[in-house]
């Protein structure tokens, strides 16, 4: 089998993004494992270069045990993307449970600690390795009733500075994507209780940038392709906005 250019690790692979970021990487030629807690959607591209693991992100050693297999088999692990991650529906604090505020905690920053804890071993043994975490503009342009989620957001993109800093010298790069509103499942999830969610799309979140529509999944896969790529050899601890406008 020829060797494929890269090995990336992308979490979060049945939603929306996640595919398209697949997809963009197989096309590139290089081997791609997806994790998700269910990867069905994943079916119609099913070939050699594509590895599929149905498992909880946050738990830890099976994520340990996944990524080890991963090293064993091809000797590197080039690249992660930690595409993970569940919405808010708009929601007044008062009426938020800890419960809530829990699961948001544990998908959106918990899992990218447990992805990233077991993964830097492997690149720092190689001295280099990209590592990318899908976040939020809403992390730097709130909307109300999304507080946890922006928090969360928030704590992810914190987390990729700090991590960025702490592993330059290893020569493993680190850098955050900030989507606009996009058009994926996931954009209804975020419309309160009661709300017309097609309505809500329209009238609030396509309003809300100012080039004119929403963020299609594949204008993420392509920044992921040029922040995995040589072409961002220099290139850490930066947020890059793919939100049409949407953070200004």
């Amino acid at each position: 089998m020829a060797v494929a250019q890269q090995v990336i690790i992308v979490t979060g692979a049945g939603g929306g993004m996640g595919k398209a970021i697949i997809e963009n990487q197989l096309v590139q030629g290089n081997i791609v494992i997806a994790l998700d807690l269910t990867v069905a959607s994943l079916a119609d591209l099913a070939q050699d270069s594509l590895q599929t693991y149905e498992v909880n992100i946050l738990q830890e050693e099976s994520i340990q045990e996944i990524f080890h297999e991963v090293y064993t088999k091809y000797g590197r692990i080039d690249g992660l993307v930690n595409a993970l991650g569940i919405a808010q529906a708009a929601t007044p604090i008062e009426e938020v449970t800890m419960a809530d505020w829990n699961r948001l905690m544990d998908v959106n920053v918990k899992s990218l600690f447990i992805s990233t804890k077991a993964i830097v071993p492997y690149m720092k043994e190689r001295k280099k390795g990209s590592i990318i975490t899908i976040a939020s503009v809403s992390a730097v342009r709130p909307r109300p009733g999304l507080q946890a989620y922006i928090a969360s957001k928030g704590a992810a993109e914190s987390f990729s500075r700090g991590l960025a800093i702490e592993l330059a010298t290893h020569q493993i790069r680190v850098n955050t994507i900030h989507p606009g509103p996009a058009d994926t499942q996931m954009l209804s999830q975020f419309t309160a209780d009661g709300a017309d969610a097609e309505q809500t799309k329209h009238n609030v979140f396509i309003q809300s940038v100012p080039l004119g529509r929403l963020v299609d999944p594949t204008d993420i896969a392509g920044a992921v392709n040029y922040l995995l790529s040589d072409a961002a050899s220099i290139v850490t601890g930066t947020t890059l906005h793919v939100d049409g406008g949407r953070g200004l």
